[in-house]
């Protein structure tokens, strides 16, 4: 049993991102499918599906990799915010652009999951799951 599935998530694809790896496949969950859709939204990434696998009997989330024209690093860097010892939740006034701007921050409000920029422009608050830029 994994203690930080998230953070499991986000380790994978900083790992898959250091070697260029153009996909990544970890195991599904709600929150996963919705931070896969957040940074497909933000452009961090190409796409995302769930795939049945032959091997298991739990899908699969499948994350297709974005990299720019000369392969260059669109994720540059990811790091979990809120963990399970120490859990960070922020309203909206509070809410700061990631490096003026050129990053994100990813939260989970009541809404489901949602990008620091819509959080801010729908005036929600909710846990900081992650920063990445």
């Amino acid at each position: 049993m994994m203690t930080d599935p998230i953070a499991d998530m986000l380790t994978r694809i900083r790992n898959a991102v250091r070697i260029e790896r153009p996909t990544v496949t970890l195991p599904v969950s709600k929150v996963k499918c919705g931070l896969a859709e957040v940074l497909k939204r933000e452009g961090y990434i190409w796409d995302w599906h769930e795939v049945q696998s032959e091997d298991s009997p739990q899908k699969q989330l499948h994350i297709d990799l974005k990299y720019g024209p000369n392969g260059e690093r669109v994720i540059r860097h990811i790091k979990r915010v809120s963990k399970p010892g120490c859990r960070v939740y922020a309203r909206a006034a509070t809410l700061k652009p990631v490096l003026n701007g050129l990053g994100i921050s990813v939260i989970s409000t009541s809404r489901g999951v949602i990008s620091d920029r819509e959080a801010r422009q729908r005036k929600l608050g909710g846990e900081v799951l992650c920063e990445l830029w």
